[in-house]
C-alpha cells in the first residue's frame, strides 16, 4: 500500500515537472519574428545606453583631466585620467563573474536591468564630484570609485547582452543580429563623440567646456540609463535560459565557477580570440581621439570630428560583416581580421602618426576599423556559441572580461606611457604581437557557426 502511494506521489510530482516545462516551452514557442527583433532592439538599446557612459569618460577625458589632477604637462593629466580608465577595466572581470552568474541563475533579462541601474550611479557620480581645486585629493578618489562601479556594470554588460542577443536571434542571422551588440556599443560612443561635437561647435567655449561643461554628458548619460532600465524591464526572457531553470537543482548548479572550469578549451578560446581583437579595437576607437590630438597635432575639434565620422562608419560595418559571417562562417573573417591586422598594424599606424591632412587621417583610420571588424562584428556570437546555456553568460563573459582588463583597458595607458617615453612605435609592434597570437587560435579553433552549442538549446 506504501508502495503505491510512494508510486504515484513520484509519478504526480515528475507530471508537474513535465506541465511546467510544457508551460514554459509554449510561452517560448509563441515568440514570433517580431518579438524577437523587438527583444533584440530592447536589449540592444540598454546596451548602447551603457557604452555611452562608459565612454563619455574617454571622449570628454581631454577636458576634464585638468579638473582631477594637479595642473601640469598635458600627457601627465592625460596619464593620470587613463590611470583610472584602465583601473575600471580591474572591476570588469567582477562584473563579468556577478552578472554572469546572475544571468545564468535567475535570468538574461534580470541581470541586464540590474548592470544598467548601476551604470547609472556611476554616472552620476562623476557628473556631481568637485573639482580638485575645490576638495584635493578627494576628487580623483571620488573619481576612481564612481569609474569601479561603471566598470563591475559594464564588465557584467558585455557577457549577458552577447548571450541574451545569441539566444533571441533564429538560427540563420545570429551573426547578423548578434553583430548588433557592437552597432550599439559603437553607437554609445558615438552619441558621447556627438554631444561633445555639438558642445564644442555650438554651445560652449573652449574654457567652459574644462570647466564645467564635460559635466553634461554624465548627466546625460543617468538620465538615459533610467530609460533603458525601463525598456529592459520589459523584455522577453530567452527559451535558452528556461529550458535549462526548470528544476531547483539545475538552478543551484547553473553559473557556478565549478560548472564553468569544465570547459577550459572554451575558456582559452575566448581568450586568446579576444586578445588581439580588444587591444586593436579599444586603440583605434577609446584612444584615437587623444591619439590625434597629442601624436598627429591635429585640433581637439579635428580629432573629435574625425572620431565620430569614422565610428558612424564603422558601425555600419558590423551587420554587414555578421551577415556575411552567417553565409561564409565565423572563422574566415577572424582570419581575415588576424592576417590584415598582423601585416598592417604598423605601417597604419606610422602612416597616421606622420599624417598631415585631416582627412589623410581619417583615411588611415577608415581602412583599420574595416580590419578590425572581422573581429567585432562576430566576436560576441562566437563566444556565445562556446557554451552551453546553463553557463553560457559567465562563460562569455568572465574569461572575456578578463582579457579586456589585462590587454584592452591598460591599452591607453601603455600608449601614453609609451608617448612619454619617446618610444610610441614600440606600442605599434605591442599591438601587432597580440593580433598574432590570436591569429594563431583562430588556425586552430573551429568554426563556430557549423559547431555551435546554441544550436543543441
Amino acid at each position: 500500500m506504501s508502495e503505491t502511494i510512494h508510486t504515484k506521489t513520484v509519478v504526480d510530482q515528475e507530471s508537474k515537472k513535465v506541465i511546467a516545462g510544457k508551460k514554459n516551452t509554449k510561452a517560448d514557442s509563441e515568440l514570433t519574428v517580431k518579438d524577437r527583433v523587438k527583444a533584440i532592439i530592447g536589449g540592444s538599446i540598454g546596451n548602447l545606453v551603457e557604452w555611452y557612459d562608459w565612454y563619455a569618460y574617454a571622449a570628454f577625458a581631454i577636458y576634464f583631466s585638468s579638473s582631477f589632477f594637479p595642473t601640469g604637462d598635458q600627457t601627465a593629466q592625460l596619464l593620470n585620467t587613463a590611470g583610472i580608465f584602465a583601473v575600471g577595466f580591474l572591476m570588469r572581470p567582477i562584473g563579468g563573474w556577478l552578472f554572469g552568474t546572475i544571468a545564468d541563475k535567475v535570468g538574461r533579462k534580470r541581470a541586464m536591468t540590474l548592470s544598467v541601474l548601476l551604470m547609472s550611479f556611476g554616472s552620476l557620480l562623476i557628473a556631481l564630484t568637485p573639482t580638485y581645486a575645490t576638495i584635493g585629493v578627494l576628487a580623483p578618489a571620488l573619481l576612481l570609485i564612481a569609474r569601479l562601479l561603471q566598470g563591475l556594470s559594464v564588465g557584467g554588460e558585455y557577457g549577458v547582452s552577447a548571450t541574451y542577443l545569441s539566444e533571441m536571434a533564429t538560427a540563420d542571422r545570429r551573426g547578423f543580429y548578434s553583430s548588433f551588440q557592437y552597432v550599439t556599443l559603437i553607437g554609445g560612443q558615438l552619441i558621447a563623440l556627438g554631444i561633445l561635437l555639438i558642445l564644442q561647435n555650438f554651445v560652449l567655449t573652449d574654457d567652459e567646456l574644462s570647466a564645467w561643461g564635460w559635466r553634461i554628458p554624465f548627466v546625460i548619460g543617468a538620465i538615459l540609463s533610467v530609460i533603458a532600465l525601463y525598456l529592459r524591464k520589459n523584455l522577453h526572457e530567452t527559451e535558452a535560459f528556461e529550458k535549462n531553470n526548470d528544476t531547483a537543482d539545475k538552478k543551484e548548479e547553473n553559473g557556478s565557477i565549478k560548472l564553468l572550469l569544465q570547459h577550459p578549451k572554451a575558456i582559452l578560446t575566448v581568450v586568446g580570440l579576444t586578445m588581439g581583437g580588444t587591444l586593436a579595437f579599444n586603440t583605434y576607437t577609446t584612444y584615437m581621439q587623444k591619439f590625434l590630438v597629442n601624436t598627429v597635432n591635429l585640433t581637439k575639434e579635428e580629432s573629435t570630428f574625425i572620431s565620430f565620422l569614422s565610428l558612424l562608419i564603422f558601425a555600419m560595418l558590423q551587420p554587414v560583416f555578421g551577415l556575411l559571417s552567417d553565409k561564409i562562417g565565423r572563422r574566415p573573417l577572424l582570419l581575415a581580421f588576424g592576417v590584415l591586422g598582423t601585416i598592417f598594424t604598423v605601417p597604419l599606424l606610422t602612416g597616421l602618426a606622420n599624417v598631415t591632412t585631416m582627412w589623410g587621417a581619417f583615411a588611415f583610420l577608415m581602412v583599420a576599423l574595416i580590419i578590425v571588424s572581422g573581429y567585432t562584428s562576430i566576436n560576441a556570437v562566437v563566444k556565445a556559441e562556446l557554451f552551453p546555456a546553463e553557463i553560457r553568460a559567465l562563460g562569455v563573459g568572465l574569461p572575456y572580461a578578463l582579457t579586456v582588463c589585462i590587454f584592452g583597458g591598460s591599452a591607453e595607458y601603455i600608449a601614453l606611457l609609451f608617448k612619454q617615453n619617446n618610444i610610441e612605435h614600440y606600442f605599434y609592434w605591442y599591438i601587432t604581437g597580440c593580433i598574432a597570437f590570436s591569429l594563431v587560435v583562430y588556425f586552430f579553433m573551429k568554426d563556430t557557426k557549423e559547431h555551435s552549442m546554441l544550436n543543441k538549446d
